[in-house]
């Protein structure tokens, strides 16, 4: 039996279909591991700006509402890293702007009636 030309074709693109796939795999680990490593600079960060209290009522948030613990962790970020805000932040200043935070996104529910 002989290797005919449809086998070596078929052959050559079974190999490039394998690098690309290895390719693709070997991108989305090391995305992993980017978006890993910024996460932990992230919380290093944070534990150096907040309180322990602090950190405690943002971790206690984030088991609810995580999108608004993370967008109260943003900001203080931006605000210590402008200089309108000094660390260490307490659990005060957690709150306040938890609320101003949670008020700003919050949409109210709206109830319509529809008239036959």
């Amino acid at each position: 039996m002989s290797v005919g030309p449809d086998d070596k074709e078929l052959e050559e693109i079974k190999r490039r279909k394998l690098l690309e796939l290895q390719r693709k795999l070997e991108e989305e680990q090391r995305l992993r591991e980017e978006q890993a490593r910024l996460e932990a600079q992230r919380e290093a960060l944070l534990r150096a700006i907040l309180t322990p209290r602090a950190r405690e009522r943002l971790a206690n948030v984030k088991l609810v509402k995580p999108e608004l613990a993370r967008a109260v962790e943003d900001t203080i970020i931006q605000l210590v890293q402008v200089g309108r805000l000094a660390p260490p932040v307490g659990e005060d200043v957690v709150k306040m702007l938890l609320a101003e935070v949670d008020s700003r996104t919050r949409r109210e529910p709206r109830v319509r009636f529809k008239w036959k």
